[in-house]
């Protein structure tokens, strides 16, 4: 056993693929970036009057997971506050991610970080919100400054609450009598601003950008750049790339999840003690990631979706040796749907919504749902469990520790 370990150990230590793994992480900014020239360019020039010590334009990007909306911004922002300090121009850029748990379930929680993020500290409950407000006001207008405020993963904040905090930050302006704030919105929905209050719309919607997906031949040179990097020569076999940009190009460009999958393979191969990647990684590292993927989507989804989930989970496991496969129907859900809600005293929803609901699970993979007809009794989905069966007891703690089961 001890001996087992210590090749495990060894391995580790005398690494024999990696040079810099860091470069293939999610959270490494890298000093170029390759096929976003036009983008970074354009948000340069919209952001550019704070260097006349000039609000900007209210900005939101658009883009699929991957395209480089956030590594875009964070490159012009570190530009822009260099150039800012050059000039001793006081500019203040905030960034918050939205779809960090405890941050945008609520306005209040909100304007607690971004009150944070300005090194002041505010109650983590119990005042109104309209004091926090006034608090998070008297801070930005200490003295004269341009603020600007960068929420990531914008459409996951509101999905949680409403998106009556984004036009109530837009107000503040008029409150402000020495700074000013602007707002930038990233988001991997491109209509999000079409399903929002027209009010708040015409108060954000200032300056939008898209950015494409990325082609497999511009994720090879996203690769390519990185791999010289990561990885010690020679120990990424001849095909490992293409096959790794294939993969992620089929997956609407998402150059995150190549160099995800290209990690991962290498991670893989290490474990193994091999000196090199080959491709039959890049298919194990494939099957690992679609796994956690799986996991992602069932954390990171609001409390209705969860229960909803659960309920067919439920309802999963209460069949397990129907001869029908485990297949149920809408009303079957809505039922143990209802009862988890009472158990767990939450409000529940009507059966119209929870069917929207049951149809986003199905667009996420995680269900098959196909509408039958049932004569004069009108329409119905059939509704059956996609998630492998591996993952099942891991998404059953999930929900259970997520609803307080």
């Amino acid at each position: 056993m001890v001996i087992g370990l210590d090749k495990i150990f060894n391995s580790a230590i005398n690494n024999t693929l990696f040079k810099n793994k860091e470069v293939l992480q999610t959270n490494y900014t890298p000093e170029s970036i390759p096929h976003r020239d036009k983008q970074i360019e354009q948000i340069a020039g919209i952001l550019a009057p704070l260097l006349r010590g000039e609000r900007c334009s209210n900005l939101f990007l658009y883009g699929k997971t991957g395209t480089g909306k956030t590594l875009s911004m964070q490159y012009v922002q570190n530009e822009l506050l260099r150039k800012a300090k050059e000039m001793g121009l006081e500019l203040r850029i905030i960034y918050l991610n939205c779809k960090l748990k405890k941050v945008s379930d609520t306005e209040y929680r909100i304007l607690a970080a971004l009150i944070g993020k300005l090194g002041k500290e505010v109650a983590a409950t119990g005042l109104p919100t309209d004091q926090v407000y006034s608090k998070f006001i008297e801070i930005i207008d200490e003295k004269k400054q341009l603020v600007v405020i960068i929420f990531d993963e914008i459409d996951q904040a509101i999905k949680k609450i409403s998106d009556s905090f984004l036009y109530n930050l837009t107000r503040l302006n008029s409150e402000l009598s020495k700074s000013q704030i602007s707002i930038i919105g990233i988001s991997n929905d491109i209509t999000f601003l079409e399903d929002i209050d027209p009010r708040v719309r015409s108060s954000l919607g200032e300056e939008e950008l898209v950015f494409p997906p990325y082609n497999a031949l511009q994720l090879q040179d996203i690769l390519n750049e990185r791999c010289a990097i990561s990885f010690k020569e020679n120990a990424v076999d001849a095909g490992v790339i293409a096959k790794c940009a294939a993969y992620a190009a089929r997956e609407h460009g998402d150059a995150r999840r190549a160099l995800d999958l290209l990690r991962i393979a290498g991670e893989l191969s290490e474990r193994e003690g091999n000196s090199n990647v080959g491709l039959k990684y890049i298919d194990l590292a494939n099957d690992k990631m679609e796994k956690d993927k799986i996991l992602d989507i069932v954390e990171t989804q609001p409390k209705q979706f969860q229960l909803v989930l659960y309920a067919i989970s439920e309802l999963t496991k209460s069949q397990k040796n129907n001869k029908e496969l485990n297949k149920f129907f809408t009303g079957d859900v809505y039922d143990v749907y209802r009862d988890i809600c009472i158990k767990t005293k939450n409000e529940y929803l009507t059966q119209r919504r929870i069917s929207d609901i049951i149809a986003e699970m199905d667009m996420l993979g995680l269900i098959n749902a196909k509408v039958i007809s049932k004569g004069r009794h009108g329409r119905t989905r059939e509704i059956k469990f996609a998630i492998p069966i591996g993952l099942f007891d891991k998404i059953d703690a999930i929900l259970k520790e997520s609803l307080g089961l």
